[in-house]
């Protein structure tokens, strides 16, 4: 297999087109014409994610979070960003990021944390547009009903449990209503509240929610539960569960590799 064979099987599961608007999604570094025999799943690529994957000799790095966020001001080594861009190209390394377009996709990101919180009756949170590739309609985020109803602390501690993290933060009302309907959007989704209530939600799920953002979803009787940005790590092992399935399809000899690094830049105390 050439790495381009798994990015054109890919970009038909998640089109770029569905990508929110700016976002540097896509090939990052190397060349997809190149023969791939070892892909490496991740959440983010980072200087300990590339000497994992250089350990296992890893052609082809595939992560959620795009390498490139910012450009390169220059190419000095002294820099830990730039020396493991030459890392990757010294080792021929292809990196692909794959980010909104997976969070919008069907069956993709956000797909995935509402199987982890066991969510039924699912649909997007926030109105997208039609997937070019079948001609469905997608969104990102998830709405869905929980099997049993749920109090806050319950619900928070059910979010700890199946997400594996070892802390995370509870906002709830004074007296917050019992737990059926629940909104989830990974990464940053603080801003979203008021599509989480529109949508019926007794309760959301998603990261980064800031203080001021808090205090107006205490306002608005919507308890929320942050985990963390992190909690997308799970993409790991679905990708690597769908990449297994596309080498079975198309008999690409090819292994397949999820990052066991825990890039999560925060560590409760």
């Amino acid at each position: 297999m050439i790495g381009q064979d798994l990015i054109q099987r890919f970009e038909r599961f998640a089109p770029p087109a569905i990508a929110e608007y700016g976002d540097p999604i896509g090939l990052q570094l190397g060349d997809p014409r190149r023969e791939v025999k070892t892909v490496m799943t991740t959440l983010d690529v980072r200087p300990e994610v590339v000497d994992e994957a250089i350990a296992h000799h890893v052609d082809f790095i595939f992560a959620h979070h795009p390498m490139v966020f910012h450009a390169a001001k220059n190419l000095d080594l002294r820099d830990p960003q730039n020396a493991m861009y030459a890392q990757l190209i010294k080792h021929d390394i292809i990196v692909y990021g794959a980010h909104t377009n997976l969070d919008n996709a069907n069956g993709g990101m956000n797909d995935w944390l509402a199987q982890q919180l066991g969510l039924q009756q699912t649909i997007p949170l926030l109105k997208g547009g039609i997937d070019p590739e079948t001609g469905l309609p997608y969104g990102m985020g998830r709405v869905g009903n929980l099997s049993q109803p749920m109090d806050a602390m319950t619900f928070a501690q059910h979010c700890k449990q199946v997400f594996g993290v070892r802390g995370l933060r509870l906002i709830q009302p004074t007296h917050p209503r019992m737990i059926n309907r629940v909104a989830v959007l990974g990464g940053s989704g603080g801003q979203f509240y008021l599509d989480a209530l529109k949508k019926g939600a007794d309760a959301y799920v998603t990261g980064d929610v800031s203080y001021h953002v808090g205090h107006d979803m205490i306002a608005h009787d919507l308890v929320t539960v942050d985990p963390g940005h992190h909690i997308e790590c799970i993409c790991k092992s679905y990708l690597q569960q769908i990449f297994t399935q596309w080498c079975t399809e198309n008999d690409w000899a090819v292994d397949i590799y999820a990052s066991q690094l825990n890039t999560d830049p925060f560590t409760f105390v």
